[in-house]
């Protein structure tokens, strides 16, 4: 889909529970805000690039016209413009993110959307996405949570969704399948879930995720891509999977920040089982994983960001392959993909998978437009991962590895847009959206 699926602190990539993210393009309002600011806006002393028309110029106008450019190795072009409204608080910390938007994709036509990403507090944040394109791909997302810091007993984090997308990849099962084996399908998703958490110390969480999916697997919509049931047949690949997902989650967490963490570390122990249909039993699959990040400052403006990922699938029966471990993308998501960034998002699935990633977050420059305080970052970084089938199996040899290079846009103390560009085995690959990676 156009829309991110990513907005919020708590629901973001490395919030538990995130539903399995279709093969979206990545563009993010709140990035191509924050980032495309220091550009279009112009850096402290630079004239307005556009002065014939007061709507125009981002020195008078009441929002940010922003040309939008997406590049997705999975989601073809896209080109559009995003009149985007930052709304501030008196301290100039942003408030809410309001945009519209209009766009042509190079595979699907013409498609309009408008987001709304809202602060109220650092403690309650809640996100409502929607677009329609004009062929295949529609989507409409609400996210909330509350709780987030964790000085009350109880914590909540709710999401509803509805989506078509015609982007995702499906490669086969297995570590070592090549791009000739690349699949087109068509998915379309009915979510609900809801987590509360109880908060045993501020750094301490016990939670429970209930997750109720309906997944539809269609032929492919991408011209020159085979359809997936030509390959792996419509028996093994078509059809349709209501799921319902129990999962205990463990949580301690001593980072000073949930969005923008310059120390402490998080480590996220999780168990839980899938039905088909059902409720409490493990008639589709039962897992278990774990997720560690650390933070590291070197000085003011350096920090080391490292993360690591290990999911198994206990037990699995006629397991629709959507389900499976993967990795490939641009994002961690607790008990979901995991991050490749030269690999479109679930290049590699199968049962069981592992990631290791490294970055280097350096603040290179600060500037104030709107009323907010921008810092602008490069990360250089690299991430290694594999899926196995077996548990016995070491999971770090033979590594898939990616090196790139990230610019992120930050407006403290809610907002991180980036831009990361990867280059693996099989060529470059870009992507942009909304939070740290991991």
């Amino acid at each position: 889909m156009h829309s991110s699926r990513t907005a919020l602190t708590g629901l973001s990539p490395s919030a538990p529970g995130w539903p399995r993210p279709p093969a979206a393009r990545p563009g993010s309002i709140a990035c191509l805000a924050l980032i495309c600011s220091l550009i279009v806006a112009g850096a402290p002393g630079r004239a307005a690039a556009i002065d014939w028309s007061g709507w125009l110029n981002p020195s008078t106008a009441p929002f940010l016209p922003i040309p939008e450019i997406d590049i997705d190795p999975d989601s073809g072009k896209t080109i559009g413009l995003m009149p985007t409204l930052l709304q501030t608080a008196a301290d100039g910390t942003i408030e809410r993110i309001i945009s519209p938007d209009v766009y042509r994709n190079s595979y699907f036509g013409w498609g309009v959307g408008a987001s709304i990403y809202a602060f109220p507090s650092a403690d309650t944040q809640w996100s409502v996405q929607s677009d329609i394109e004009q062929h295949v791909e529609r989507q409409v997302d609400f996210n909330y949570q509350t709780g987030l810091l964790r000085e009350r007993p109880w914590s909540f984090t709710g999401q509803l969704e509805y989506y078509r997308d015609g982007t995702p990849r499906f490669f086969g099962v297995g570590n070592d399948t090549t791009l000739a084996d690349q699949t087109n399908y068509t998915s379309a998703e009915e979510l609900v879930q809801a987590m509360p958490g109880w908060n045993l110390t501020r750094h301490l969480q016990v939670a429970y995720l209930l997750q109720t999916e309906t997944v539809k697997v269609l032929p492919g919509s991408i011209p020159g891509i085979p359809s997936i049931q030509r390959r792996f047949g419509a028996a093994g690949s078509l059809g349709t999977t209501s799921m319902t997902l129990n999962r205990a989650l463990l949580f301690y967490d001593t980072r000073d920040s949930l969005t923008l963490p310059t120390r402490g570390v998080q480590v996220i122990g999780y168990a839980g089982m899938a039905a088909r249909g059902g409720f409490l039993n493990a008639s589709l699959y039962s897992e278990a994983g774990a997720e560690a990040r650390a933070y590291l400052p070197f000085g003011a403006r350096t920090v080391l960001a490292l993360h690591g990922a290990l999911r198994y699938l206990l037990r699995a029966h006629r397991l629709p392959f959507w389900a499976l471990s993967t990795i490939g993308g641009d994002r961690a998501y607790i008990g979901g993909p995991q991050p490749l960034r030269g690999f479109g998002l679930g290049r590699f699935s199968d049962r069981d998978s592992s990631s290791f990633s490294v970055e280097l977050r350096e603040q290179i420059a600060s500037i104030n437009k709107f009323s907010t305080p921008i810092d602008l970052q490069l990360a250089p970084f690299v991430d290694t991962g594999r899926v196995f089938r077996r548990t016995s199996t070491d999971p770090v040899s033979h590594l898939h590895e990616v090196v790139g290079l990230g610019m992120r846009g930050i407006a403290p103390p809610f907002i991180v847009g980036y831009v990361d560009v990867g280059y693996g085995s099989e060529g470059a690959a870009v992507f942009t959206g909304i939070n740290y990676p991991f």
